[in-house]
């Protein structure tokens, strides 16, 4: 039987990791951590955050809302509020959208 590497999947990740990830400034990350309460990093020892993938996905919607859709953070917090699976669901959706066209994009190329 073949060896099988076994894919180690990070589980937190730093604040500069997830700012280079939006392409943000660490200080809007710790921003918006202090204005929605859906951002909740654990933090270390040293004090340091450390964000799930689940928080991930909240600075997500909050980056889509506020940066792509031109949100005021109180929209923002209200559109949360009251919408935050639907608009999850269709972030997630245009994300697969993306890749699906990425792929196919690299389909074309090859042939």
């Amino acid at each position: 039987m073949p060896y099988k590497e076994k894919v180690i999947e990070k589980k937190y990740f730093t604040i500069g990791e997830v700012a280079e990830q939006f392409g943000v400034a660490t200080s809007l990350i710790r921003f918006w951590e202090s204005e929605f309460d859906i951002i909740k990093p654990k933090k270390n020892r040293k004090g340091n955050r450390q964000f799930t993938k689940e928080d991930i996905q909240n600075v997500k919607l909050i980056y889509h809302l506020v940066k792509e859709k031109g949100f005021t953070l109180q929209g923002a917090k209200d559109f949360i509020k009251n919408n935050k699976d639907e608009t999850m669901n269709q972030i997630e959706m245009i994300d697969s959208l993306k890749k699906l066209r990425s792929f196919l994009k690299e389909i074309r190329n090859t042939i």
